[in-house]
């Protein structure tokens, strides 16, 4: 498919995590320069203001820590006004066993509890999407739900980003089915920017690492499938992604997710415990008067 433009954001407003470099940066000027005010959501504001620096178009930086529960409720208590766009860009891997603020695995915590506790406080001013970075590493992911904190089988780097990715895609389902229940019109999407030349492959293993450099694509090709989840005419619940090279490189356009990412009655079960972890419930009324 033909590379896809943004439409006139004009008077709109966004958020993206983790936006001070890689796909978030890139994103960020993609929105900013379509007209739309990009709040940067990052750990480092002296690095996010450098990086707001390097952006045309409206823009403000806020601290946004997704590995501590209490940055997210602040970020969202001192938040005021609609929101059109919520960007979840923000993603870690680690090669070592650490933990969040609160005690979480920190590829969990990170990449699956903190966008979650982050996206339900801020659902009441979100009036049109939530775009999820996802991967298909979610097609190597196994889920255990009695051990969602690592805290019984050995930890290993790619197994827990794994699960951490096929997290994202029952979040992004779950809150879809959700919405839909509420009879709200916003609608929560997934997107896999492909293999990218970022930060992230830092903290990888060196195989990995040279796959990165040889073979990936720019920052800003990545943010296509981010863009494009984020306003182009699909349904909720879009899963976006690369055109070419196995869905890792090209153009934006929707894939395929596993049969496991598919399961409603995984996502439930993930979303009830992910709500006793942080303390955070969706906060949308139902339709029907019934708990979705």
């Amino acid at each position: 498919m033909a590379t896809f433009t943004l439409p006139d954001l004009t008077g709109r407003t966004a958020i993206v995590t983790g936006a001070n470099s890689g796909v978030g940066l890139a994103t960020s000027r993609a929105l900013a320069a379509a007209g739309a005010r990009v709040v940067l959501a990052v750990r480092n504001t002296d690095k996010g203001e450098a990086a707001a620096r390097t952006i045309t178009g409206a823009t403000e930086v806020r601290r946004l820590d997704l590995a501590d529960l209490s940055s997210v409720r602040a970020f969202a208590d001192g938040w005021t006004g609609p929101i059109d766009l919520l960007i979840n860009n923000a993603g870690i891997t680690a090669p070592e066993l650490r933990r969040t603020v609160d005690g979480f695995e920190l590829q969990f915590g990170t990449n699956h509890l903190g966008p979650f506790a982050l996206t339900n406080l801020l659902l009441p001013q979100v009036t049109g999407r939530v775009v999820s970075l996802a991967s298909q590493a979610e097609r190597m992911g196994r889920l255990d739900l009695d051990d969602l904190n690592s805290e019984r089988r050995p930890y290993k780097q790619s197994p827990a980003y794994n699960r951490s990715k096929l997290a994202n895609m029952l979040f992004v389902a779950e809150l879809q089915r959700r919405l839909d229940g509420a009879g709200s019109p916003v609608r929560a999407m997934a997107a896999h920017p492909g293999l990218v030349r970022t930060e992230i492959y830092a903290q990888a293993g060196a195989v990995s690492r040279f796959i990165a450099r040889s073979l990936g694509q720019s920052p800003e090709q990545g943010a296509l499938p981010v863009l494009y989840a984020a306003a182009a005419d699909l349904p909720g619940d879009s899963f976006t992604g690369p055109s070419r090279f196995a869905h890792m490189i090209g153009d934006p356009e929707l894939i395929n997710r596993s049969a496991t990412a598919r399961d409603e009655q995984l996502a439930a079960r993930l979303w009830s415990m992910s709500e006793k972890l942080t303390g955070v419930r969706f906060p949308l009324a139902v339709t029907t008067g019934q708990e979705p």
